[in-house]
């Protein structure tokens, strides 16, 4: 008896080990075919682990470019000489840059302050004779407003100067150059100090107007629908129109605060200057304000439910206005299709107008063009959202 007592009480042990063995198992195996039956009857969790990251690495792969190509560049030739011309002409073998040969400095500044050009390089009319002298001189004139585009052009330039240089160096004419005799004289527009601050800040305002915008005002309808109180406007006379404005109204009288908050930060932290009207940058601004508080209360009015309406309005709204926009860097250095989706959003061209009116002025065809499309914006999505309500309510 006591030595079977012993392998009984280990039998005992092993058939206990088992069964919680097998206990578990099941349990867990219920518990797994449970969360994927959830998964997959959720599309948006699906959609959105699913379709989120694909968005992402494509954003990241194509949108995100920090190099410039095909940047355009005014060249005044001033100096008609075949030394001026053989200088320059590295410039058109380059895949980083798009010379425009123009007939002078006025029209070369036209195309500078109209955004046509990145920059403007005058070779002065004593180019040649100063050559000769080895204190040959040429001044290049950037766009400040990006000044990292800006230093990377500067150094492309230099670049294909320098190049021509050594290669005066290498034929060993009569008067050997030394390399760096042809000096680029560099000045900045828009952004004199240079300041990546002066670039960045103005973008801010259009993302916290779109985060207040959009990303808020999503929610509203679709939380009403989740509560049952959007049910009770059924039996009131309200149009879809009041309902509208009804909800964009409080997030209004919001983002003229964050805005006004805004325009203290960088007159008073950041010194950014407003070289434009500070008026029309107000009324722009909640212009775009509008805009996209009606696209977040269109998502919203669509999708009705929370979850769901937060992320549609994040990769509808708030990422493309950090990526696609103009934020970050030139668009311009991006593929076509990149291009083609950046100009749909409204962001684009409100990132546009406000970066020219604050380092640049009042440029009425810019101001006239981008209010245009945001006037255009506001109207289509007042008018679709009231037609969502309406199918809802009436």
């Amino acid at each position: 008896m006591t030595a079977r007592e012993p392998a009984s009480h280990a039998s005992a042990s092993e058939r206990t080990a088992s069964s919680y063995a097998s206990g578990f198992y099941r349990r867990f195996l219920a518990l797994l075919r449970k969360e994927v039956r959830q998964v997959l009857r959720d599309k948006s969790n699906l959609a959105v682990g699913l379709l989120l990251p694909v968005a992402l690495i494509l954003l990241f792969g194509y949108g995100l470019s920090f190099d410039v190509k095909h940047a355009p560049i005014a060249v005044v030739m001033e100096d008609q000489s075949p030394t001026a011309r053989e200088a320059v002409d590295g410039l058109r073998g380059s895949d980083y840059l798009a010379p425009v040969f123009v007939s002078d400095m006025s029209e070369a500044q036209r195309m500078m302050r109209s955004g046509s050009v990145d920059g403007i390089l005058r070779v002065p009319m004593d180019f040649s004779r100063r050559l000769n002298h080895g204190d040959a001189r040429v001044q290049l004139i950037l766009n400040g407003v990006d000044s990292s585009s800006a230093s990377t052009i500067e150094g492309y330039v230099n670049g294909a100067i320098g190049i021509w240089a050594q290669q005066q160096v290498d034929r060993g004419g009569n008067k050997p150059l030394a390399t760096g005799s042809v000096e680029v004289v560099q000045r900045m527009w828009f952004n004199e100090a240079a300041e990546s601050r002066w670039y960045l800040v103005p973008g801010l305002i259009v993302l916290v107007l779109t985060l207040v915008g959009a990303f808020l005002t999503s929610l509203l309808i679709a939380r009403e629908w989740e509560r049952g109180t959007l049910e009770s406007l059924f039996v009131t006379p309200v149009r879809p129109l009041e309902i509208v404005l009804s909800k964009i109204a409080p997030y209004l009288v919001i983002g003229a605060i964050d805005l006004l908050m805004c325009l203290l930060a960088s007159h008073f932290l950041f010194h950014v200057p407003v070289r434009g009207s500070l008026v029309i940058i107000v009324m722009v601004s909640m212009l775009y304000l509008v805009v996209s508080l009606l696209l977040g209360l269109f998502i919203s009015a669509v999708v009705r439910n929370q979850f769901q309406a937060s992320q549609v309005a994040l990769l509808a709204s708030f990422m493309p206005a950090l990526m696609l926009s103009g934020f970050v860097f030139d668009l311009r250095n991006t593929p076509v299709f990149i291009q083609i989706v950046s100009q749909v959003l409204p962001a684009t061209h409100f990132m546009a107008l406000i970066k020219t009116l604050f380092l640049a002025g009042n440029h009425w065809p810019t101001i006239m063009w981008s209010v245009g499309i945001l006037t255009l914006y506001a109207v289509v999505l007042t008018v679709v959202t009231r037609a969502q309500l309406r199918k809802t309510l009436e």
